[in-house]
């Protein structure tokens, strides 16, 4: 065999030798799968924002690739559908919102226990949700001028939600309720097409978190009247809460969590909660946070497993009150 033809073999090697070094060293490690992260919501939605905000400082403190993965459908039903049969190995969780408890209350038939089937990692934080108006088809400033405009027509204007039996769709009913006006409920497949149509006027009003709608209340195309929290956030400090502004029992917030499926070991559980608790106390992150209006908490397994089972109670009260029927 002659030199010349063992040189393309040998620049191969050395080609490969070079690309293999120029791999992190996490490459090489036990931990080179992924981690694969469901999230039952569209992109653009409010989890999708604060879950990619933190992504990199994720892999980071895992060492490892974080592989964002959107399955919307169903209010979430499909993503975490997806969550609950995989393999409890550490390498994919979830990171889900209120309707993850909410379902058992609005639907007849779910696929999953929203308590018994999953492994509770997290309470990451909560997040504002507000009110919002399309201001050409409800020009209003604030809960008392809406409420006006409502009631001069009533069961004339309409509002949206990311999809029937969403926390989106759940605080809508409660200011349709408290507001003792009329409004017909237009729901949709995930939090983009339902922000595609307020901002083209094909719905008037509807509740967002801050995180998704933060853009479109600085372009002006939509118009936030009221938060939904106790008390004002420091990232929009002029917005009145709709407590504040008349009705008084109105309280709603979004919050979002990490799980794993059912059975996940206690130590993979316990180094998803080391991960993330180290990916939200990123300076970095900490700021897009602030910026958003959310508010970090980092609950420990265990308080969020009792957090989990009261908010499932509180939720199956609240739609009972709201007279929603079982879809």
């Amino acid at each position: 065999m002659t030199t010349s033809n063992m040189n393309p073999t040998r620049r191969q090697i050395l080609a490969a030798f070079g690309a293999a070094a120029a791999m992190p060293f996490s490459a090489f490690s036990q931990n080179d799968r992924p981690i694969n992260l469901i999230l039952p919501v569209g992109p653009g939605s409010g989890v999708d924002t604060i879950v990619r905000s933190a992504s990199q400082a994720w892999a980071k403190a895992a060492g490892r690739t974080v592989v964002i993965e959107n399955k919307p459908g169903a209010g979430g039903i499909l993503g975490t559908s997806a969550l609950v049969k995989s393999v409890p190995d550490g390498h994919t969780l979830g990171v889900v919102s209120n309707n993850h408890v909410i379902f058992p209350s609005v639907y007849k038939s779910v696929p999953f226990d929203p308590i018994a089937d999953i492994t509770p990692i997290s309470v990451i934080g909560t997040t504002p949700l507000l009110l919002v108006v399309n201001p050409k088809k409800l020009p209003a400033d604030n809960i008392k001028e809406l409420i006006a405009l409502l009631k001069a027509k009533p069961g004339s204007y309409n509002f949206a939600s990311s999809g029937n039996g969403t926390i989106l769709h759940l605080a809508a009913e409660m200011f349709v309720d408290q507001a003792d006006v009329q409004a017909r409920h237009i729901p949709y497949k995930g939090v983009g097409p339902m922000m595609t149509d307020l901002i083209g006027g094909q719905v008037d009003f509807g509740v967002l978190s801050l995180p998704s709608v933060l853009s479109q209340l600085k372009s002006g195309s939509l118009r936030a009247v009221g938060l939904g929290g106790k008390k004002r956030i420091p990232a929009l400090p002029d917005l009145p809460t709709i407590a504040e502004q008349g009705l008084p029992d109105y309280y709603v917030e979004g919050w979002f969590a990490v799980i794993g499926p059912a059975k996940l070991p206690a130590d993979k559980a316990k180094e998803a909660y080391s991960q993330v608790s180290s990916a939200y106390a990123d300076p970095e992150v900490k700021r897009s946070m602030t910026t958003q209006g959310n508010t970090i908490l980092m609950m420990n397994p265990d308080d969020t497993a009792r957090f989990f089972q009261a908010e499932l109670d509180k939720y199956a009260k609240v739609v009972k009150a709201a007279g929603m029927e079982l879809k």
